[in-house]
């Protein structure tokens, strides 16, 4: 009898070849999968950070909450101590933004802190917000900040979200200052009882409007300010 070929076929081969293209895709977007998932962690954690620093300026300061910043415009404007991104960094042992930017320090995209969420993408400006708290808290318009204990039930009002970048306060809108989501179409968000919330963007209304859901509270009950007409 005549030996048989110990090498494969081209058949053999080329299934051999799909398999291997087959189980590489699922490594790979396995590995991709968890590298976003980490991401989204990392992101959470900032914004607990933010939330525990706010619970303790509430404490310092008799329940009175940050002002939000500029509220519609994008934030051009950096040298008030009340503004949450200079009154809290103390709070968390950073510096205020206004010194980070005086010497030439402001967070970019890319970069591993509390202020940048590591999905952001880089905006091509110098002025970068990646966190935006909650524009309809703490509006300059009122004579003094909200109060932490005022505002209802703190484990349903949002303090901070993922913002798009040159707004220092955010919340669902069709304006370009609407909380955006980041992490594959999900929104990170710390309440102002500090803990934090993952949701799809088309729950918290990202690029709609607010759809007032019972879990997540943005306007201050019997508050003046609404955000402007659309």
């Amino acid at each position: 009898m005549r030996n048989k070929s110990q090498g494969f076929t081209l058949i053999e081969l080329l299934v051999v070849v799909a398999v291997l293209g087959v189980l590489m895709a699922l490594v790979l977007g396995g590995v991709q999968s968890s590298r976003a998932a980490g991401r989204r962690i990392a992101c959470e954690s900032n914004l607990r950070q933010w939330g525990i620093a706010v619970i303790g300026y509430a404490t310092a300061r008799n329940g009175l909450l940050p002002r939000r910043g500029q509220g519609v415009q994008p934030t051009s404007k950096l040298d008030r101590p009340e503004d949450w991104f200079n009154a809290l960094p103390p709070f968390m042992e950073s510096l205020p933004y206004l010194q980070l930017s005086q010497l030439g320090q402001q967070p970019k995209a890319g970069g591993r802190s509390t202020w940048i969420c590591p999905d952001a993408q880089d905006i091509g400006k110098a002025t970068l917000f990646t966190y935006g708290m909650n524009m309809a808290l703490s509006v300059w318009d009122a004579p003094v900040p909200d109060r932490i204990d005022r505002v209802g039930p703190t484990h349903r009002m949002v303090f901070m979200a993922d913002a798009p970048g040159p707004y220092c306060a955010t919340l669902p809108s069709t304006k370009p200052y609407s909380v955006i989501g980041r992490h594959n179409g999900a929104v990170n968000i710390v309440f102002l009882d500090g803990h934090v919330a993952c949701f799809s963007g088309e729950y918290v209304g990202c690029g709609i409007g607010d759809p007032q859901r019972e879990n997540i509270c943005w306007f201050v009950p019997g508050s003046s300010w609404a955000e402007p007409s659309k």
